[in-house]
């Protein structure tokens, strides 16, 4: 007969199991589809939406929630308004939008920044700008605990000439802690080279809420750098930003793909929330005019991009960050 200190054991022993498995347990992930987007819930709740208008210049997630509902993102432009924001502020920048995959230069065109917003920058005029027109959705698959959404994009310029095509694939899920997308960006030099230019502006992109950024900003690195000043610019497998939205510890995090070109990318990680991964801007961040990261696709080849977004709601430390690396790692 066992004793009830051997009976109360087993019950927090199960206890802690159940805690355990509710955090890793699956959550159902539905896609809805109308003619300009796509809107992901996951277990019921809304966690984004793909937006992929015609009168935006690129396609784009908005907003980004954590498991528990909270918003990550900035929240504007919608479409190409802009009210939310403050054309004042220092770190505007309209064009970042919540998620999203541009250049500032493919082929001499800018795909970063946005033509509507001119207006708020007089002082662009270097290049003309290039623009994205989707050609198919090609898969909306939503399996259970996973949804995929895959969408063919020209890259147009601005006479709509056809200068190659991007395809832009996000897989879903989530458990009740996490939300993650893995995606999946590939350029194809579809009508003659691709050529990728040295710059900054660029290239995988997430525009984080206020409260993630400037002063309440807490960056953190695979290598263990803290800060703008430590990151920026620096190649590593994975940043992530942390901090409190109404009061809920969250974080942010992005890997890098072990598959993904020049991995480990180098990072356009501000602290004013911008958080991008830049394999291309070497020349930039180096502030060496002897590098150069600019590419050139050749005509009918094509190049990948991979990274996975880890959405959290409470603490997430480096210890438990780099062992979900590690494993995310292993799947590539």
């Amino acid at each position: 007969m066992r004793s009830r200190s051997s009976f109360g054991n087993l019950t927090l022993f199960a206890a802690a199991i159940l805690v355990c498995c509710s955090h890793v347990t699956a959550a159902s992930v539905k896609l809805e589809r109308s003619p300009d987007k796509i809107e992901v819930a996951i277990d019921g709740k809304p966690f984004t939406t793909y937006y992929f208008s015609p009168v935006t210049a690129k396609p784009y997630l908005m907003p980004l929630r954590t498991a528990s509902g909270v918003v990550v993102t900035r929240g504007f432009p919608v479409v190409n308004d802009v009210s939310a924001g403050n054309p004042k502020g220092s770190s505007f920048e309209p064009h970042q939008r919540p998620l999203y995959f541009g250049h500032g230069d493919f082929d001499g065109l800018d795909f970063w920044q946005e033509p509507v917003f001119d207006k708020y920058y007089t002082d662009h005029g270097h290049q003309a700008y290039g623009h994205m027109v989707l050609k198919a959705v090609e898969q909306t698959d939503d399996a259970g605990d996973s949804a995929t959404v895959r969408a063919r994009f020209t890259l147009n310029s601005p006479n709509s000439r056809a200068i190659g095509e991007e395809t832009q694939s996000f897989t879903f899920g989530g458990d009740a802690q996490t939300r993650t997308i893995d995606c999946e960006f590939v350029l194809y030099a579809t009508n003659g080279p691709l050529d990728i230019g040295d710059t900054k502006e660029g290239t995988f992109g997430i525009r984080l809420a206020p409260e993630l950024s400037g002063s309440h900003a807490h960056m953190l690195n695979s290598d263990g750098a803290v800060g703008e000043k430590a990151i920026w610019g620096k190649p590593a497998d994975w940043v992530s930003y942390s901090g409190t939205i109404d009061g809920k510890p969250v974080s942010v995090t992005v890997f890098d793909s072990p598959k993904s070109f020049r991995h480990p990318t180098t990072w356009h990680a501000r602290a004013y929330g911008l958080f991008a991964a830049n394999p291309f801007g070497i020349r930039e961040f180096t502030k060496d005019p002897n590098k150069d990261g600019s590419w050139t696709i050749p005509e009918g080849k094509s190049l990948t991009f991979r990274y996975r977004v880890v959405i959290r709601d409470g603490e997430f430390p480096a210890s438990e960050i780099s062992e979900a690396y590690r494993h995310y790692a292993g799947e590539q």
